[in-house]
């Protein structure tokens, strides 16, 4: 979603990209000097601490540097290559070319080895290592690099793309020095944190910071990221975030900026997230995540008072497919009030409580109906099965009809327009099916097939989502809404005007 250079110039997310090696070499290096669990540290007193040395050489043996190898295809086809942005590229993109020979002796050309470079930390002392997914993906071959120059093959034992974590395994004959995960869900806004990778090719480097922002969503149905305004740079993806008695509560793992490097908007994956996924991956080799069966969407203050509810809380049931929840009795128009005995919130509430539940497990999912509470007993299944299935997409906000606000023809995401638009399955939004030219959304650089993500801070699925951030805004004597945009899956903020 970025073809129109002229739009949306505000700062865009990006993956912590892996660096080649010659680009930017990156080595953060982790030592064995102590073996067992970091000692945890005294809670640092007063809202400044002295200084981060005694967390730094705590915790700094357990970071680990991570080399891949990837066997990179020939082209088959000659290029030409012109700087990026050159009017060159555009008068030479349409031409064929013919084929390129190997060499002046015309042999064909030969599969090359890509290298590349990311952080880890190490999680037991038989080596278990947490890093991305998107550090060691097609990797044909693995490394870790320890503090003292020493060099492990690793093993993938399992990824998860939805969050983002991949699982290693180096054998070793000796304890590893390894950290332990703490509790994200105390982290607090204002708290002091120690980002600890290998940024911009540099070797082991920390940076502190504090915690911006709890909650953030930047792709996926399970995201839980911490933002922070520590440095962390490309280099510095599957790197730990540390709170202030060294134990991990993020995997560092994205940036908002302009231009790749760090402009101290950074996010990572809480580790309470992290460390379900590891959990799974360790014992199954893949995740196992709970599946319920139904097709929702966020109850709205018009839907809850045309429904004679309460509160607009809950998710509504918009299709039920055939899987646990038919058979249990849940049916199109119930809305699901309580989960396992806790109240659901909203739809994305219910989607991670359901995810987090064990697969086969029997649980109470409380409905109103017709005005009444009924309670049913549902047997779950599992996510990653039904996604391989005819009931791919479920359990997930749905798509809503198509309607116009302010210049803008919006209608809900669907699996079938997120693959269209290069966004994974399960993505939830308004896509901008249309857009007036001389609309301010238009002059404010919205683009057709551009997705709308959240308004006001707050997820949007249906365009009464948006009215409703709209109009929450005009109430709080705003001048203009807070939008996350979406181009070619590349989250950006935009400041709408409401005039």
């Amino acid at each position: 979603m970025h073809n129109d250079r002229l739009s949306l110039p505000t700062p865009t997310v990006h993956k912590i990209r892996r660096l080649t090696t010659g680009v930017l070499g990156a080595a953060l290096l982790s030592t064995a000097l102590a073996f067992g669990p970091v000692a945890p540290l005294t809670a640092m007193a007063g809202p400044t601490p002295d200084g981060f040395a005694d967390l730094v050489q705590k915790v700094s043996p357990a970071v680990v540097m991570i080399t891949t190898t990837q066997t990179v295809e020939a082209p088959t086809q000659a290029q030409p290559i012109f700087p990026d942005g050159s009017p060159f590229s555009d008068l030479f993109k349409d031409f064929p070319f013919q084929n390129m020979p190997g060499g002046e002796d015309g042999s064909p050309r030969q599969p090359r080895h890509a290298q590349a470079l990311g952080s880890g930390f190490v999680i037991s002392e038989d080596g278990y290592i947490v890093t991305n997914n998107h550090v060691i993906e097609n990797a044909d071959k693995i490394q870790i690099k320890f503090y003292d120059g020493s060099l492990l093959d690793a093993k993938l034992i399992g990824t998860d793309k939805k969050t983002d974590i991949a699982l290693l395994k180096v054998k070793t004959d000796k304890p590893l020095p390894f950290i332990n995960f703490g509790d994200s869900d105390k982290a607090r806004v204002g708290d002091w944190v120690l980002a600890m990778g290998n940024p911009l090719g540099q070797d082991f480097s920390a940076s502190a910071g504090i915690i911006s922002a709890r909650n953030r969503e930047l792709s996926g149905t399970y995201d839980d990221y911490l933002q922070t305004d520590a440095a962390i740079n490309q280099g510095n993806s599957g790197g730990p975030l540390f709170d202030m008695n060294g134990e991990v509560i993020g995997v560092n793992t994205a940036i908002l900026s302009p231009n790749g490097g760090s402009i101290g908007i950074g996010f990572s994956m809480a580790s309470n997230v992290v460390k379900k996924v590891t959990d799974q991956l360790k014992e199954f080799g893949e995740t196992r995540r709970g599946w319920l069966g139904v097709k929702i969407q966020e109850v709205t203050p018009d839907m809850a008072e045309a429904m004679n509810l309460p509160k607009a809380e809950g998710a509504l049931v918009s299709e039920v497919p055939d899987g646990p929840a038919k058979d249990a009795g849940i049916k199109a128009g119930d809305v699901i009030t309580s989960f396992d005995g806790s109240p659901v919130k909203s739809s994305r509430d219910l989607v991670k409580r359901v995810a987090d539940a064990p697969v086969e497990q029997k649980v109470r999912v409380t409905v109103m109906r017709d005005g009444k509470e009924q309670t049913l007993l549902v047997t779950l299944g599992r996510r990653e099965t039904a996604e391989t299935g005819s009931d791919k997409g479920t359990d997930k906000p749905a798509p809503s009809q198509k309607d116009q606000v302010l210049g803008m023809q919006l209608e809900s995401l669907t699996d079938e327009t997120a693959a269209q638009l290069g966004m994974p399955a399960g993505s939830t939004g308004l896509v901008v099916a249309d857009i007036d030219e001389n609309s301010t959304a238009f002059d404010k650089g919205l683009r057709q097939g551009d997705v709308i993500v959240e308004a006001g801070q707050k997820p949007v699925t249906a365009v009464a989502d948006l009215n409703a951030q709209i109009k929450a805004a005009k109430d709080g004597g705003r001048k203009s809404v807070l939008l996350l945009v979406r181009r070619e899956n590349e989250p950006r903020f935009l400041a709408l005007p409401l005039d």
